[in-house]
């Protein structure tokens, strides 16, 4: 074969494929005698008609459809290797120049290419806080309210209350049927529809309504609501007072935080903390992110972002299915398409989400980033035992012992991938600030000192062991 390569500014190539003659003819032949089976050719039995018979009844243009057919299923694969290409998604048949001999032009997206850069002289400071006192003192709070009985009361709404409304307007990301809200005294960004609604409502009973005016800001997080100045219409159905348990050692032991006070104290601290430092992180190395990509070149085919495009809408649809409704219903209920909705807010979502992974992928690579098991095996069991304190009978997975096994396999490759980012995050803060340490790589262990690996078929028998029971442990709610 001979081989032409023109490389387009969508990150694909044009190959242009010349086949001799010698090939061409053993692939007509081949598409004759497949032809020739399931048609019918008087005088013949099926498959056994010459090749000139088969031309003269069914037409060399229909044969040489077939061949090159069966020319690329047979050798796409070695098409790619002698030209060197490295695709990212399936090559398509742009067009069939010649039939005798072959002469076909096969468009093949590329695999994304990325160049980082100079990404070792990116510096950001990393300057996370430990959160105070009363940060732990809010989130103590917040536990007693969880804890907290409730009752009917007849009286006018206070802080502190519960409420159960009806929300109206004539814009329809404003109105919800039996909505419920809890009246604090301080105001809280994940209020819906706006900090302060609930304060709205101090002083309505139920079956009072109050019309409320807002004006939302040009930069609200919901495009439809941007700027817009709204009516709303609360119709009170439930009025419910909050009685909080004491901050002692009951309210600890209720908790599972320990048996005493102080436990209970040194749990949300460690848990404030945690969250505190978790959303830094998150906007940390996003911005750090950010810093990498102005000094990088990254390319993709628009296949490529298609993909994960496909991703986010997947993720979308699973998280609207746990609340009962389907993609169409949400498009409808936000007044946009499918089309409209993928263009203005699932392929910018997707552009990110690509060019991370494809950053954080090649840090991997350049910096020879490993996953050791202890960190796998602790990803995984965290995994399943959230899983588990969620509800999930593992014994209950649909498909039987396969299905446990390929839910098995999809957490376990889950694991894999969070621990690789986090391995790569690390390593990027590490270099940001100025502690970059390169991964010590794991020294060659010589053949005569190292033992003999178990193959697939014949694990050691103590491993085998292992395994058998992991998998029986990995499946019980109470991990």
């Amino acid at each position: 074969m001979n081989i032409e390569k023109q490389y387009q500014e969508d990150h694909s190539v044009k190959l242009i494929v010349e086949v001799d003659q010698e090939k061409t003819n053993t692939y007509k032949r081949r598409a004759a005698t497949k032809i020739s089976t399931r048609s019918k050719i008087p005088g013949f039995r099926p498959g056994k008609a010459p090749y000139d018979i088969v031309v003269r009844t069914i037409g060399e243009g229909a044969i040489a459809e077939q061949a090159v057919d069966l020319f690329i299923d047979a050798e796409y694969s070695n098409i790619l290797t002698e030209a060197g290409v490295n695709p990212g998604a399936a090559g398509s048949l742009q067009s069939v120049d010649s039939i005798n001999p072959f002469k076909i032009t096969i468009s093949v997206p590329l695999a994304p290419e990325v160049d980082l850069g100079d990404y070792h002289a990116v510096r950001l400071s990393y300057e996370w806080e430990k959160p105070g006192e009363k940060e732990v003192e809010e989130a103590l709070e917040n536990l007693r309210q969880m804890y907290a009985t409730t009752e009917t009361v007849e009286r006018e709404i206070q802080v502190g209350d519960y409420v159960l409304l009806d929300v109206e307007s004539e814009t329809t990301e404003l109105n919800r049927k039996g909505f419920a809200t809890f009246v604090r005294s301080e105001d809280r960004d994940t209020e819906w529809p706006y900090n302060g609604f609930a304060k709205e409502l101090v002083g309505l009973k139920a079956g009072e309504s109050k019309t409320i005016q807002y004006a939302f800001p040009e930069d609200w997080d919901v495009d439809d609501l941007m700027g817009k100045s709204v009516e709303i219409k609360a119709t009170i159905k439930t009025v419910r007072g909050v009685t909080l348990p004491d901050l002692d050692d009951e309210l600890a032991k209720m908790a599972g935080a320990g048996e005493t006070l102080d436990a209970l104290k040194e749990m949300v601290r460690k848990d404030v903390e945690m969250r505190s430092q978790d959303e830094y992180d998150d906007k940390y190395f996003v911005d750090l992110i950010e810093k990498i990509k102005e000094g990088a070149k990254i390319k993709y085919h628009a296949h490529t972002l298609e993909h994960e495009g496909e991703h986010v809408l997947s993720d979308l649809s699973n998280r609207l299915a746990q609340q009962n409704m389907d993609l169409d219903t949400y498009f409808k209920v936000r007044g946009t398409t499918r089309e409209k909705f993928i263009e203005e807010e699932v392929n910018p979502v997707a552009k990110k989400r690509l060019e991370r992974g494809l950053i954080l992928d090649e840090i991997v690579r350049l910096e020879k980033i490993q996953i050791d098991n202890a960190a796998l095996e602790a990803e995984y069991n965290n995994t399943m035992m959230g899983l588990a304190q969620q509800g999930m009978d593992f014994s209950k997975v649909r498909g039987g012992k396969k299905g446990q096994q390929q839910l098995g396999q999809a957490i376990a490759m889950e694991s894999a991938s969070r621990v690789m980012t986090r391995k790569a995050l690390d390593m990027l803060k590490s270099i940001a600030i100025g502690e970059y340490k390169p991964v010590e790589e794991t020294p060659v262990v010589e053949e005569s000192t190292q033992e003999e690996a178990p193959t697939a078929e014949e694990p050691k028998q103590e491993e085998a062991q292992a395994e058998s029971a992991g998998e029986q442990d990995a499946l019980r709610p109470a991990e």
